[in-house]
């Protein structure tokens, strides 16, 4: 069975860093792309970031490219998001995803959702 399990959602000030992590099990990243997705208060869910191992892909949205990293232990099963100079506008539910092998399809299209990491930012 597949499973994906965020942790290390926290509260952290304006300015500071948290990193997350996506361990993922019934799948291995030779197959499947990693998605991190973030829904915000009143806002609709946005792809941030996403690793392919296969397609040798990496993509950052705009408003993270920067300040946020992915990266992957595959050894782990694990994906990291590690969120630097963080903003109020960064907090949110953020979410791991799986597709086979693509990053770059619509959220609908991913096979397999975590359960999300609340992320919140103080002023």
């Amino acid at each position: 069975e597949v499973q994906l399990v965020e942790s290390g959602g926290g509260l952290v000030p304006t300015g500071g860093s948290l990193r997350l992590s996506c361990a993922a099990s019934g799948i291995t990243f030779d197959d499947y792309a990693i998605g991190w997705f973030r829904q915000a208060p009143g806002k609709e869910r946005e792809v941030i970031s996403c690793i392919s191992k296969s397609d040798v892909t990496t993509y950052y949205a705009d408003s993270v490219k920067g300040r946020f990293t992915i990266s992957s232990d595959d050894a782990k099963n694990t994906v990291y998001l590690q969120m630097n100079s963080l903003k109020p506008e960064d907090a949110a539910v953020y979410y791991c995803a799986a597709h086979a092998v693509f990053c770059n399809v619509h959220e609908n299209e991913y096979d397999y959702w975590g359960q999300g990491t609340q992320v919140t930012v103080s002023s």
